[in-house]
């Protein structure tokens, strides 16, 4: 777990450095109005955050195998309005949810690493592979955020 721990932190790195040297118009642009703005993938991000801290401390203590409920990405990036929040507002909320959640996953054992999941499409996997591809995830949108032409 401490490199996926590791990724986390030089994640929440970049994605901070990234977001201090953006201007506004960067952070806003929009290719397509259907197409989320850097600022909504941070917002995107907090949303990820915010379910996977609530799956990654429930399976502590529910009957397993825990089942992952699915949520409605594009329903909560317009229902918070990211696009028009305040940027340091959400970079301090997305850091202050990942460091809490790598304070999570520090503290997981090789026994609670292996507690079974269902996956939305049935498949059983395990905590690990849940906490690894939230980072996978993250990383994937850090990226698109590198490169998304404002």
């Amino acid at each position: 777990m401490t490199s996926t721990i590791d990724r986390l932190h030089k994640l929440l790195n970049l994605g901070s450095k990234l977001f201090s040297e953006l201007s506004l118009n960067e952070v806003t642009f929009k290719a397509t109005p259907k197409k989320w703005s850097k600022k909504e993938i941070l917002g995107h991000l907090i949303d990820s955050a915010i379910n996977n801290l609530q799956r990654f401390t429930e399976i502590q203590f529910e009957p397993k195998p825990y089942t992952i409920k699915p949520y409605n990405q594009n329903g909560l990036v317009i229902a918070n309005d990211y696009q028009n929040s305040e940027l340091s507002e959400l970079v301090n909320i997305w850091l202050a949810l990942n460091h809490r959640i790598s304070k999570l996953m520090a503290l997981q054992t090789k026994a609670t690493l292996n507690y079974e999941i269902t996956l939305g499409d049935g498949t059983i996997s395990d905590l690990k592979f849940l906490m690894d591809d939230y980072v996978d995830h993250m990383e994937h949108h850090i990226k698109q955020i590198q490169t998304i032409n404002s």
